[in-house]
């Protein structure tokens, strides 16, 4: 049997990324061979992170990164499953190469990402992925990113935490960047302007509107006027110009203003907000013992 050195084990959690207990062992397995323990534990990484691709990760961080340049960058969700997990360093640090990768390489989709080689490491992001399932226990993703190559403006970013990140492409001074990235994770709006909005939800808006004024007895005639009414509200709240801005001295200049006033203008924005959108399991602990306790009864 070879005898297993600190330095071997060190050498290979260098290559892989993973624990030092789960090198050694994989050394100790393969008689201190160096390429069969890493093949072993590229092996063991991938079964590890097969069986985690099942169980929700709904936790997580979102990433942003912008090149030296201040036009081209990135935003990135990578989820996991509990917040513990969402702290540690390994994931923090694997989440901002990812937004640096996307917005370095600029991928397709997550899955052309996964085969590019993660900036800040060796490897690729799939394989650096697999990795610290295995070392963290837990289902480790990357749900989503968006890049952008700004080229009239700049980009400004805006991170709440970790959980909600916004990239907004737009024209105007780093402050009023700043401000418009705080504004949109604050007010979270669905579009620039009434252009992006879906129709169907105007379309809701509009029926609801029609359907509420008809069972307060407003008269037939009045009822596309209290609909169209409705619909500007509506996006008002849900577009960007049309929103009010947060620090508005006066409680009541909208973002449209607010650039008309400096000579600035927003082209696209986007906010992620970790977990949004996916269902959590929500574990009942007190049902559970409940459950059990009758069992042992009957038993």
């Amino acid at each position: 049997m070879a005898e297993i050195t600190a330095s071997m084990v060190m050498e290979l959690r260098g290559a892989t990324g993973l624990g030092m207990m789960d090198c050694k062992k994989a050394l100790t397995e393969t008689n201190g061979d160096f390429k069969a323990a890493e093949e072993l534990l590229r092996i063991k990484s991938g079964a590890k992170a097969s069986k985690a691709a099942s169980r929700v990760a709904a936790e997580g961080v979102v990433s942003a990164y912008v090149v030296a340049d201040g036009k081209t960058g990135a935003v990135a969700e990578v989820n996991c499953e509990t917040d513990f997990v969402a702290k540690n360093d390994d994931f923090v640090a694997f989440a901002k190469n990812v937004a640096q990768t996307v917005a370095e390489k600029n991928p397709a989709d997550v899955a052309a990402l996964g085969a590019l080689p993660i900036a800040n490491g060796s490897g690729s992001v799939e394989e650096t992925r697999m990795a610290l399932v295995m070392k963290l226990g837990e289902n480790v993703s990357v749900r989503r990113f968006a890049r952008y190559a700004s080229t009239s403006g700049k980009l400004a970013t805006y991170l709440h935490g970790s959980k909600i990140g916004v990239m907004v492409d737009f024209v105007g001074d780093e402050a009023l960047g700043k401000d418009l990235a705080m504004h949109i994770a604050a007010s979270k709006p669905k579009s620039v302007d009434a252009s992006g909005v879906n129709p169907e939800d105007i379309a809701t808006e509009r029926r609801i509107a029609i359907e509420k004024a008809k069972e307060s007895g407003k008269p037939e005639a009045m009822l596309e006027k209290i609909a169209e009414g409705t619909v500007q509200k509506f996006l008002k709240e849900v577009t960007l110009l049309g929103q009010v801005f947060v620090k508005a001295a006066d409680g009541k200049q909208t973002i449209e203003q607010l650039l008309k006033s400096k000579g600035a203008s927003v082209t696209a924005f986007q906010l992620f907000v970790v977990g949004e959108g996916i269902e959590k399991k929500v574990e009942d602990y007190a049902a559970e013992v409940a459950a059990a306790a009758a069992a042992a009864q009957k038993g």
